[in-house]
């Protein structure tokens, strides 16, 4: 059951870098963001899909390795995921009030990710 928490993260992870790497303007469109410029387009494909394509791999290599690397790296991710769900709880305490899609949405998405990766460590 760990190993499907795991490769489920890394999928959906993955998802996301490919996704800001092939369409960085689409991934942004919900939220609001015109990327427009070429320094736009790279500054999405480096954080979006670096970032997701980066923490997918950690995330299969943590399936291999080494019991406390492994239980490491899913602790880090999770707090990562958390803390990304905790800054939008934080917006909204100090007044920003957004729609459920996409803000609310991927803060479920994060803390149900987040709590996934804690138990599968």
């Amino acid at each position: 059951m760990a190993a499907v928490v795991v490769v489920s993260a890394g999928v959906f992870m993955a998802g996301m870098g490919l996704y800001a790497l092939a369409a960085p303007a689409a991934l942004l469109r919900p939220f609001g963001f015109a990327v427009n410029t070429d320094v736009q387009r790279a500054e999405v494909r480096a954080v979006y899909g670096g970032f997701g394509i980066a923490i997918a791999g950690v995330l299969g290599y943590a399936l291999s390795a080494p019991d406390a690397v492994g239980t490491g790296i899913l602790l880090t991710v999770g707090v990562a995921l958390a803390g990304m769900a905790l800054g939008r709880l934080i917006s909204a305490a100090v007044g920003d009030r957004t729609s459920f899609y996409p803000n609310w949405f991927y803060c479920v998405v994060e803390a149900v990710a987040a709590a996934a990766l804690f138990w599968a460590a």
